[in-house]
C-alpha cells in the first residue's frame, strides 16, 4: 500500500510538473506570437512607408520631368520670340536708308535717287541729311569697326554721263559716299570700297540703283 501510494503521488507530480511545463509552453508561446505579431506590423507600416516614398519619389521624378520640359519649351519659344524680332541696326528712322543684320554684317542701303542725280556721282544737297546721321550712327554704335561702301547701278548700258561703264559709275558713287563720310568724322582707314554695277540687280531698276554701307562685325 505504501508503494501504491508513492506511485500515486509520483504519477501526481509528475502530471503538475507537466501541466506546469505546459502552460510555461503555452506563456512562451503566446508571447512569441505577440512579438510575431508586432514584428508582422512593423514590416506592414515600414513597406506602407517604402510605398509611399516611392510615390513621392515617383510624383517628384514626374514633376521634374514636367518643369524640365516646360523650362525647354520657354526657352525654345523664347529664341523663336528673338529671331522673330527684328535686329536693331542704328539706322533706323533715317530717311531714304533701310537697315539690315546680315552674317556678321550691319548693312545701311542708301537709294541712288535719294543721293544722286541720273548718271551722276556728286552727293545731292538733299541727302547730306541723311548721310549726316549715317555717319553719326557708325561714329557712335560701329565706332573701330571696318565699314565697305559698295555701288551698285542698274543695267541701262552708260550713254551720255561721261562714266566708261556701270562699275565706273557704281564706284564713283560708293567713293562719293566714302567721301562724304570722312567729311563727317569717319576714319578714313575703316573705309574700303566696292563696285558691283549692275551684277546685283533687285527686283526694280530703281531698287537696284543704290549704295550699301556695310558695317563688319566680327573683325
Amino acid at each position: 500500500m505504501c508503494i501504491s501510494r508513492v506511485l500515486g503521488l509520483g504519477l501526481l507530480a509528475a502530471a503538475l510538473l507537466m501541466t506546469g511545463c505546459n502552460n510555461s509552453l503555452k506563456d512562451e508561446n503566446a508571447l512569441l506570437m505577440e512579438e510575431n505579431d508586432g514584428l508582422r506590423q512593423q514590416l506592414s507600416e515600414r513597406r506602407n512607408a517604402l510605398d509611399s516614398a516611392e510615390r513621392v519619389a515617383r510624383q517628384n521624378e514626374a514633376e521634374a520631368v514636367r518643369l524640365r520640359r516646360e523650362l525647354e519649351e520657354a526657352r525654345r519659344a523664347e529664341r523663336a520670340a528673338a529671331e522673330a524680332q527684328p535686329q536693331r541696326t542704328g539706322f533706323e528712322g533715317i530717311a531714304g536708308v533701310s537697315g539690315s543684320v546680315g552674317a556678321g554684317e550691319i548693312t545701311a542701303t542708301v537709294e541712288s535717287d535719294v543721293l544722286f542725280d541720273s548718271g551722276q556721282a556728286t552727293v545731292k544737297a538733299a541727302a547730306q541729311r541723311s548721310l549726316n546721321q549715317v555717319a553719326s550712327v557708325l561714329n557712335s554704335e560701329h565706332s573701330g569697326r571696318t565699314i565697305r561702301v559698295v555701288g551698285h547701278t542698274d543695267s541701262d548700258p552708260i550713254r551720255r554721263s561721261g562714266h566708261k561703264s556701270n562699275y565706273h559709275l557704281g564706284f564713283e558713287r560708293a567713293y562719293a559716299v566714302r567721301e562724304y563720310l570722312i567729311s563727317r568724322g569717319v576714319s578714313a582707314n575703316r573705309i574700303h570700297l566696292a563696285s558691283f554695277g549692275p551684277d546685283k540687280p533687285r527686283g526694280t531698276k530703281a531698287q537696284s540703283r543704290r549704295v550699301e554701307i556695310v558695317v563688319v562685325l566680327d573683325r
